[in-house]
């Protein structure tokens, strides 16, 4: 797997600016869209839920004006989750063109929408510092170890997108179920609660969702100055790395026959 990134490392880069580029190519906003995205959504979900969320979140020390921080933190992270597990289904299919084509390493194609995914959490991630700024939440030099807390998330997703993406070019119910799945894991995610507001029986199942440890670790540096758990995000870890061995092993054997399917 790392072989085959070395040897493509130049055509990945190209594909990833090119992604960025042709998700707003045309309009006059261009990638300052990313920007306004990212504020109108913040602005929606903090107008919709701001006012019944708010108050579960005053047990652990999230004020009223940093509700919008919170809210914003968990969004940034369910994005890049989500913005690359509801489309890996339809990758091949929409990518037909490539399949054809024997040079071509079609296993690039999901770290070319992980890409895409991150640069769009960057560049949310700067919205979230100037908001911070404006609402006087202060940032502290813990906030630096916020890449490593995104670092196994976006393994975990690199998987998870081998794995849809494979299986989704024989069975194309998948990208229903796939949709389904990602509306629940988002709702049931603490990203517009805290998990101490739900009843303690449910902490167990709560904490199983794939976006509850790097929501939570996201929040720890960003907003409240600690330090990252890293025994946590360790186990996390292991277990992403094995998701995406798995994921590239299945991507691997079902290529062969993506072109009869296709």
């Amino acid at each position: 797997m790392l072989s085959v990134l070395s040897r493509n490392r130049s055509l990945l880069w190209e594909l990833i600016k090119r992604e960025i580029a042709s998700r707003y190519k045309g309009s006059y906003g261009g990638l300052y869209w990313y920007i306004i995205q990212n504020l109108l959504l913040l602005t929606l979900y903090n107008l919709v839920f701001g006012t019944l969320f708010k108050s579960r979140w005053a047990d652990t020390g999230v004020g009223q004006g940093n509700f919008t921080i919170a809210l914003f933190v968990g969004l940034i992270m369910f994005n890049i989750f989500a913005e690359c597990v509801t489309r890996a289904p339809t990758l091949v299919i929409n990518n037909a063109n490539y399949v054809k084509k024997v040079v071509f390493p079609l296993q690039i194609l999901p770290i070319v929408q992980l890409g895409a995914a991150l640069f769009n959490a960057g560049v949310a991630t700067l919205v979230l510092l100037g908001m911070a700024l404006l609402l006087k939440s202060p940032i502290t030099w813990e906030a630096l170890w916020f890449p490593v807390v995104v670092a196994p998330l976006a393994v975990l997703v690199l998987g998870l997108s081998w794995i849809m993406a494979a299986v989704g070019t024989y069975v194309r119910d998948v990208n229903q179920v796939v949709t389904l799945l990602v509306s629940a894991t988002m709702f049931l995610s603490p990203l517009f609660y805290p998990i101490s507001a739900l009843p303690a029986k449910v902490h167990s199942y709560i904490k199983f969702n794939p976006l509850t440890v790097p929501m939570q670790q996201a929040r720890e540096v960003l907003m409240f100055g600690y330090m990252p758990d890293f025994e946590v995000l360790g186990i996390y870890m292991c277990i992403a790395v094995a998701v995406a061995l798995f994921g590239y092993w299945l991507f691997e054997k079902s290529r062969a026959g993506f072109a009869d399917v296709l």
